[in-house]
């Protein structure tokens, strides 16, 4: 069954909550504001942030259906809207002319009609759905060029697509739109310009032990303090790519797979593999950096527990 949208910023913390998403209050003031406005929300932040989650957890907790785009380089109209259906158009050509019957007109007509129609994401989300407004991701938008950026322009301005042989496609209500970067170029200010913004952090060290604590809740709490306080001290370092939230939960899951109750040197370089996915970045860590780090976070735990 559908859910209506939330009615407060304290609904729509109530809401990614039921989804198990853990947000801050600012995230979910950008996110009620942009679905109370019916505006589309633009999520930029570093990779393994949680930003193509939170239309997931739309997606589940309204009840909608979710349609997502994946962005990559070269990604045209064709992939992402509509394209025809040229080898079914090329049989009914031949099926008229075995025929004799057919007038002329009335096939170009029918040729483009809806039933040749393939429909891709952006065009789908345009369409009326019993259950609502479907969520529309449009993920990793940055990985795309500058063109396609361009042609989104229409979509999220008046809702709609133009298609030359078939019309204008409009909404009849507009979707739920989430887009998401991960900052490799910059996106044009024209279409962050029909967008709400909001930058998606690192979580600090509070909340990201509190989404362990709903995404691994098999952690043991004395393990899971200590991950979040190796993962915050990397974050901290100039890495090539710092973990993300993902990879905090991909190594604590590792850990809790092993048994582990508690960090160990030999059992972090065992492991940084699913944490760090850059082999100089291991090779810095691996060791007496690690021993060090895990020695301070004991030394760190240890005095917070006291107070």
């Amino acid at each position: 069954m559908p859910n209506t949208l939330p009615a407060s910023v304290d609904d729509t913390l109530d809401l990614l909550r039921r989804g198990n998403y853990v947000a801050d209050r600012s995230l979910a003031t950008a996110l009620y504001l942009a679905l109370k406005l019916r505006r589309p929300l633009f999520l930029e932040g570093e990779a393994g942030v949680g930003k193509t989650e939170i239309a997931k957890v739309l997606s589940a907790t309204l009840g909608r259906r979710l349609l997502r785009l994946q962005c990559y380089e070269g990604l045209d109209v064709a992939a992402a809207v509509y394209e025809w259906n040229y080898a079914r158009q090329m049989m009914e050509i031949r099926l008229a002319e075995a025929s004799g019957d057919r007038d002329r007109d009335a096939l170009a007509a029918d040729l483009f009609s809806e039933r040749f129609l393939i429909k891709r994401p952006l065009l789908q989300a345009l369409e009326p759905d019993l259950a609502g407004p479907p969520v529309l991701l449009i993920d990793e938008l940055d990985r795309t060029d500058e063109p396609f950026e361009a042609y989104l322009l229409e979509i999220l301005s008046d809702f709609q697509v133009s298609i030359p042989e078939f019309g204008t496609v409009t909404a009849p209500e507009p979707p739920i739109v989430i887009l998401t970067s991960n900052r490799t170029r910059e996106i044009h200010d024209a279409l962050k310009r029909r967008c709400f913004y909001h930058w998606v952090d690192y979580p600090n060290a509070e909340r990201e032990r509190a989404i362990l604590a709903v995404k691994a809740p098999n952690a043991d709490a004395r393990l899971a303090a200590q991950v979040v306080g190796f993962v915050q001290s990397l974050r901290g370092m100039d890495l090539y790519k710092a973990p993300g939230v993902t990879e905090t939960l991909d190594w604590a899951q590792a850990l809790v797979e092993l048994n582990q109750l508690e960090l160990e040197p030999s059992v972090i370089n065992d492991t940084l593999g699913t944490l760090l996915k850059y082999q100089d970045d291991i090779a810095r860590i691996q060791g007496s950096e690690a021993a060090r780090i895990l020695a301070q976070v004991k030394t760190e735990l240890a005095a917070s527990t006291a107070r």
